[in-house]
């Protein structure tokens, strides 16, 4: 499930975010050129790499933003945009670690750079290194961008100091869950649903749902209190969309997702679903399939039998439910003003329906 799937329509300030990563994106380019004309190409694939996304994260910046009475659009995009730059940087990097060449259905910028070297005639190993090591570099630079543009907000010293914590957060959270993920895909003990939990916290919740929405209410001068609820909504919602993306990575319909159900199970990703089905008897007669690179249709039509035999699929469910309820209760809090609880409304429905 994208996150563009959570609210499929029109929001405010979304020119203002196209309009500050597109000046953004000028300057670096302008600046790179006195690097010479790689330089510069790296700064046309970065930018290329962030086209067709849907700004969910700069989308949740400026809905915190405008509903708790921040009038400085301009401002509030520089924020919006410094969290789709980091969102960039996180990608760029995931897929190095998962050595993936493709995103959304066109090279990604490791992609880019093995295709260059592949065209020069070089061998296909010694491309796909360059194609990565690329791709480092790309995901540093954009990196650095996210707060340099969180600068350029023109806030006060202090609400800037607050705004870069959060960045700051989301950045040691996220590398804190990306290290955690590798290291379960590696692990002979397969992890808790505790760890899965706190994983996908720090991996998705914090950086997609809670930093962006603190940040949008800290720019906009809301009360503690209300900082701290979104803070909580968007931990206990972020945490409910990763358990839900991963029940329909295993037992979607790729048509809608768009996501292949069997890449998963292939990988041998560590999940709520997983680690709820390892501690059952049944999981020992699949075991030897999951992680498995050629695996076919045949035995991931056994694996998934099994993760609905052993009752793993309805735990996940009911787990993601639990976490969608209760960011409803934070949602609900007086601390968060009517217009904003009527556009995160939709963020709450939307997973509750994709359990279903």
């Amino acid at each position: 499930m994208d996150q563009h799937e959570l609210i499929g329509v029109p929001w405010r300030g979304a020119e203002h975010v196209d309009a500050a990563l597109a000046r953004y994106f000028s300057l670096a380019r302008a600046q790179a050129g006195k690097h010479g004309h790689r330089f510069e190409r790296l700064w046309e694939v970065i930018e290329r790499n962030t086209t067709g996304g849907k700004r969910f994260r700069p989308r949740m910046v400026m809905s915190a933003y405008t509903a708790l009475g921040g009038t400085d659009l301009e401002a509030a995009a520089q924020l919006a945009a410094a969290y789709e730059m980091l969102h960039t940087a996180l990608i760029v990097h995931d897929d190095v670690i998962d050595r993936d060449f493709v995103r959304r259905g066109q090279a990604n910028v490791s992609g880019s750079y093995r295709d260059i070297a592949t065209t020069a005639g070089i061998s296909l190993p010694a491309a796909e290194h360059r194609g990565m090591s690329a791709a480092v570099i790309a995901g540093d630079l954009a990196l650095s961008a996210a707060y340099r543009l969180v600068d350029r907000t023109g806030a006060a010293d202090n609400v800037r100091l607050r705004l870069r914590e959060l960045l700051d957060d989301s950045v040691t959270a996220s590398a804190a869950g990306e290290l955690a993920d590798v290291d379960f895909s590696l692990s002979v003990v397969p992890p808790t649903v505790e760890e899965i939990v706190e994983m996908e916290r720090q991996k998705t919740a914090v950086y997609s749902f809670e930093a962006p929405l603190q940040s949008g209410a800290v720019l906009a001068g809301a009360f503690d209190e209300t900082v701290h609820e979104l803070g909580e909504f968007g931990r206990t919602i972020g945490i409910a969309y990763q358990i839900v993306d991963d029940i329909l990575g295993v037992f979607g319909r790729e048509e809608t997702t768009g996501k292949s159900t069997l890449g998963d199970l292939r990988e041998g990703k560590r999940t709520v679903l997983t680690a709820r089905a390892s501690d059952s008897p049944l999981w020992s007669s699949v075991a030897h399939l999951f992680g498995k690179p050629d695996l076919d249709e045949a035995g991931a039509a056994e694996l998934r039998g099994v993760l609905v035999d052993s009752g793993a699929r309805g735990f996940a469910e009911s787990l993601a439910a639990d976490f969608a309820n209760r960011a409803w209760e934070h949602l609900a809090s007086d601390a968060i003003p009517a217009p904003l609880r009527t556009d995160l409304s939709p963020v709450v429905r939307k997973v509750l329906e994709r359990v279903r």
